[in-house]
């Protein structure tokens, strides 16, 4: 996207399937479920919560292994979608969601000559660049009026996206207390809000923002790094 300027990266493409508008667009460094989280907490911010989103069948949005025996069968952001009560649709080929195929097409001629133009070769700058000037002027060139004009957005009032738009990761407490998540081991404090046994399942949840929170169903636990 930014030639020989800057790194390699990704765009990150969401477009309204009625009218062709470009909703979203949001460079990372590359796929991941964490980017997608990044990108939808944006998408959400501005426009609400949509009624679905229309994909390909990337692992992010697919568990791939039909086999699988364990598990809740939704990859993360799979299950993230199912709290926000919103549909995941897979496309069976790159044909079945053509609309955003030929929105990149369109970008990686367009947008590659303005983001030269302007001399942008960081993913920050491109992402403000975006938002503030980019997307305004073309969806006033490409974008089609919908047959109704009623928007079926719903506002996110209700939910915490913080706590939804996270890694979830199920760990099994150990006797004394103690449970260990990406080669770290965390330590409950006596004191909780909830009673909490050994062998209990407990939730850790890894933001977007880094942190680290742990969970027994819907309470928040007290807890601290063991160095």
């Amino acid at each position: 996207w930014f030639e020989d300027r800057g790194p390699n990266c990704t765009l990150l493409v969401y477009i309204d399937d009625a009218t062709s508008r470009l909703m979203h667009l949001h460079f990372t460094y590359a796929e991941s479920t964490f980017s997608y989280f990044e990108a939808t907490r944006g998408y959400i911010d501005s426009h609400g919560k949509p009624l679905a989103f229309y994909s390909d069948k990337a692992a992010v949005f697919r568990i791939s292994n039909t086999k699988a025996t364990g598990g809740t069968g939704h990859t993360q952001f799979g299950r993230a979608m199912f709290e926000l009560n919103i549909e995941g649709i897979c496309a069976n080929s790159s044909q079945a969601k053509g609309r955003v195929e030929r929105a990149n097409l369109t970008l990686q001629d367009r947008l590659v000559k303005e983001l030269r133009l302007r001399n942008i070769f960081s993913i920050e700058e491109a992402n403000e660049f975006i938002e503030d000037e980019y997307l305004p002027r073309h969806n006033a060139k490409f974008a089609v009026e919908p047959k109704s004009k009623t928007n079926l957005h719903k506002e996110a009032t209700g939910y915490d996206l913080d706590e939804i738009l996270c890694l979830k990761e199920m760990r099994v407490l150990t006797s004394d207390f103690t449970l260990r998540h990406n080669n770290i081991w965390y330590q409950l404090e006596k004191k909780q809000k909830t009673l909490v046994f050994p062998r209990n399942e407990i939730i850790v949840q890894t933001h977007l923002d880094g942190r680290v929170t742990l969970s027994r169903g819907r309470t928040m636990l007290y807890f601290h790094e063991i160095t």
